[in-house]
């Protein structure tokens, strides 16, 4: 290639600041999320080096094939669901889950009618959903103040101004902080025998039908709801016209096929695609596809480093964690919180859902994420039915 048909440097940099801000920003809630579903070292380490990979090739190929900048992330929202469950169902049962939401994605990708039927999915419900779900993790973030002011006072104050000087950089900059007072204290350290490169360790999954319900449905429609559904957005929004079907059955199946390693979902980014879908990313819309490229090869890059990354946060003390977790999730909860109650009528639905999911109830071995689900379409069943009788 000549060197005038190489990316700008502007490009290279869109894409190196959109893998910081994905990865450096989440990557906290995804360990998390594997230490509450029982996932061992090894087991975590190949969670997000599968996520990794699944980011990177897909997301590469797609947009070279497309010619449209094609930015894949893992399911954030997704993550949150999985860390904030209670049920103790054990890591090849998540598996199992992981499987069942990878496929009912698959699903709705190739069938345009199930896409459809998804678009229309109250949005104040699903909003409700995912702020009750995140809403536990920004609350513990406060819960480490009365054992570790100086930690988490200090990391709430840089995130606060970092937000206001350079939002994008927020959290890489509230994880330079925590990595400079954890090493100050001698608290920096990696599992015992974390490798230089990431790993794969797959696992036989077991399949359940309480975790169906309360992992996998949930997990399914957060990520459509929440990610696929505004990524595409985003792509529409910067002038292309994305093929709907065709990259949701691709996130959908690069999340079924990774699955067994730890994978809980490949989907479209939406914050991440905006840093590489503008005119900033490449001035020429027709060439702007070399950024979903570039993003898509970072990625890789990580995926082969996954371990000492991953085992970082894996020996991270719990309060930290919970800090940098918190802080992560608090600009999707305000989101969250505004789309929930954006529809004057559908309020009512909204934030029954809302406390039945942040309740953390689980009946009949079902978590609150369904629950949730549950009341809100109710309410908003109920209500449709008392407006229609004569």
């Amino acid at each position: 290639m000549s060197s005038s048909r190489l990316p700008p440097p502007a490009s290279f940099s869109a894409a190196a600041v959109a893998t910081v801000v994905g990865f450096g920003g989440t990557v906290a809630l995804i360990v998390q999320a594997g230490q509450t579903l029982g996932a061992s070292p090894a087991q975590i380490i190949s969670m997000v080096t599968a996520l990794c990979l699944g980011i990177g090739l897909p997301g590469a190929v797609l947009s070279w094939r497309l010619k449209m900048p094609v930015v894949l992330a893992w399911s954030t929202p997704g993550a949150a669901l999985l860390a904030a469950s209670t049920l103790g169902l054990g890591w090849n049962t998540a598996v199992g889950a992981f499987i069942i939401a990878g496929l009912l994605m698959v699903l709705t990708g190739l069938v345009p009618a199930l896409g459809r039927l998804a678009e229309r999915i109250p949005a104040a419900v699903a909003s409700a959903m995912l702020a009750g779900v995140l809403l536990p993790f920004c609350l513990k973030l406060f819960l480490v103040f009365p054992t570790d002011m100086a930690l988490a006072a200090g990391l709430l104050a840089v995130f606060l101004i970092m937000r206001r000087v350079a939002a994008a950089w927020a959290l890489p900059a509230v994880l330079v902080a925590a990595f400079a007072v954890l090493a100050l204290r001698g608290q920096v350290a990696l599992p015992a025998g974390t490798g230089l490169f990431g790993e794969l360790s797959p696992v036989t999954p077991a399949f359940d039908w309480k975790a169906a319900i309360s992992l996998a449905l949930p997990l399914y429609l957060v990520t459509l709801a929440s990610q696929n559904l505004p990524g595409l957005v985003v792509l529409r929004a910067a002038g292309y016209a994305p093929p709907a079907g065709k990259l949701i059955f691709w996130g959908g199946l690069t999340s079924t096929l990774l699955a067994p390693f730890g994978a809980h979902g490949v989907n479209l980014a939406a914050i991440t695609a905006a840093i590489c879908t503008g005119p900033e990313a490449h001035p020429d819309a027709d060439r702007r596809w070399t950024v979903g490229v570039l993003y898509g090869l970072i990625y890789l890059g990580v995926a082969l480093f996954a371990a000492p990354l991953a085992g970082l946060f894996i020996a991270m003390p719990t309060g930290a964690l919970a800090v940098i977790t918190g802080l992560a999730l608090i600009a999707p909860l305000t989101g969250s919180l505004t789309g929930m109650m954006s529809v004057v009528e559908d309020r009512e639905a909204a934030v029954l859902t809302f406390a039945a999911t942040a309740s953390g109830v689980a009946l009949f071995g079902v978590g609150s994420a369904f629950w949730g689900l549950a009341v809100g379409f109710t309410a908003l069943a109920a209500r449709r039915w008392i407006r229609a009788r004569p």
